[in-house]
């Protein structure tokens, strides 16, 4: 979860936010995590949820978040193979702190335009 050197010694931080931004920081895995927040959710789903990002970028997005045990995986066997994303334990523990984003965002949206509904799509 954390990085460690080659010689297996912990990662020196500063901060714990230098933590929490290694694991969900970036332009993508925040809204992947927010998209997760209301269910489990296909590659396609999020694609379409987050359309400037890229199929190769999901891909790794979603492989590094999987790593940091923030989502989980389920493969389905059926043909064609189905598979989904959902929020572990472990990620949900991001909500406060996305919940938080998410107000301070829209404050700043109305801050800077008067209104965010001007700018602030429905989905």
């Amino acid at each position: 979860m954390t990085e460690q050197s080659d010689n297996s010694t912990p990662k020196k931080y500063k901060v714990g936010v230098e933590a929490a931004l290694e694991v969900m920081g970036g332009k993508w895995k925040p809204l992947i995590i927010y998209h997760l927040m209301t269910g489990c959710k296909r590659t396609s789903e999020l694609r379409r949820l987050i359309p400037g990002i890229t199929q190769k970028m999901l891909t790794t997005q979603l492989r590094g978040l999987e790593k940091d045990e923030i989502i989980a995986r389920k493969i389905f066997k059926e043909i064609p193979p189905r598979v989904e994303y959902e929020l572990t334990p472990y990620g949900w523990g991001l909500k406060p702190a996305l919940d938080l984003l998410c107000y301070w965002g829209e404050d700043h949206l109305d801050k800077v335009y008067g209104d965010k509904s001007k700018v602030l799509e429905e989905f």
